[in-house]
């Protein structure tokens, strides 16, 4: 019996959250086209034979000066050192540009390639890239990998399995995340926002849980969308509460997806100034430690 920790590391975009879902069997990690879409940590607990692999999906690693990417690009690079493997997700689209970015962080840790979306080439695309890769002066273990296809997964949890150390099982086989209730309804609640929203506006909005009651097999949950200014409340909120409406609609289908519950969702739209710089605030939606 083997358990321990992967980490799963990559620019954003790559499609590490897909990936993971895709060995799961279960959209439980956030998901979207946007950048920068994965904002906490989150163990994945996926079974495979006897072996517990515990995922970690991280924020994606990414350059800039802002207080708020750089708190998420340091909870992704902190995670290089809390894991027995490494697998750093790569698009069959990327340069290996972004492989020696991530080689100048010193992982203390052995890793693994995933080049993910094969599916979306030619089959002679993949063996250019693996050419570029065997030009290398040290050349790592390659695994491809398609989200959708799910080609070679198999594959690709044996081979975590082998770098895993003989242990007992971290947690329980039954759950499929460390996450609380509260947790997982949070990130499904933003991925309705990235999918309802612009471009720029998700990224000025978080959310707080306040409440949520279980009753006869309905879930009841009351919930505050964070946002920085009047003008962004009022995107949110839209014509005749047209957006926020909608917001509600999606997340609550999705939720009660991942719950198998009725779900009722009660939304609200609420002006923080700044949020994003509140340290108490940060600690409270479990942005920060």
């Amino acid at each position: 019996m083997k358990s321990g920790f992967v980490s799963v590391i990559g620019r954003t975009n790559a499609g590490k959250s897909t990936m993971i879902n895709s060995l799961l069997g279960e959209n439980i990690c956030l998901v979207s086209h946007k950048e920068n879409a994965t904002r906490r940590k989150m163990n994945v607990v996926i079974m495979h034979d006897e072996n517990q692999i515990i995922l970690i999906d991280t924020p994606g690693l990414h350059e800039s000066n802002k207080n708020f990417n750089q708190l998420l690009i340091e909870a992704a690079k902190k995670s290089l050192d809390d894991c027995d493997l490494i697998v750093f997700v790569m698009s069959i689209f990327d340069s290996l540009d972004e492989y020696k970015k991530f080689l100048d962080l010193k992982p203390k840790v052995e890793h693994i390639v995933v080049i993910n979306k094969v599916d979306l080439v030619e089959p002679k695309k993949l063996l250019d890239k693996l050419e570029e890769f065997n030009k290398l002066d040290i050349v790592p273990n390659i695994i491809p990998y398609s989200s959708k296809n799910k080609f070679y997964k198999n594959k690709l949890l044996d081979e975590m399995v082998k770098y895993l150390p003989e242990h007992p099982y971290f947690f329980d086989p039954e759950f499929s995340t460390d996450k609380t209730t509260k947790d997982v309804i949070k990130e499904l609640i933003i991925e309705s926002i990235y999918q309802n929203l612009s471009d720029e506006l998700p990224y000025c909005c978080e959310v707080l849980i306040n409440k949520i009651i279980e009753k006869d097999n309905f879930l009841t949950i009351y919930a505050d969308i964070i946002t920085d200014s009047e003008n962004h409340k009022a995107m949110l909120i839209g014509r005749n509460a047209n957006t926020i409406k909608r917001i509600g609609i999606v997340a609550r289908k999705r939720i009660a997806e991942v719950f198998l519950l009725k779900i009722n969702l009660k939304l609200v739209a609420k002006v923080q100034k700044k949020w994003y710089d509140n340290e108490n605030f940060l600690k409270k939606v479990g942005l920060k430690q």
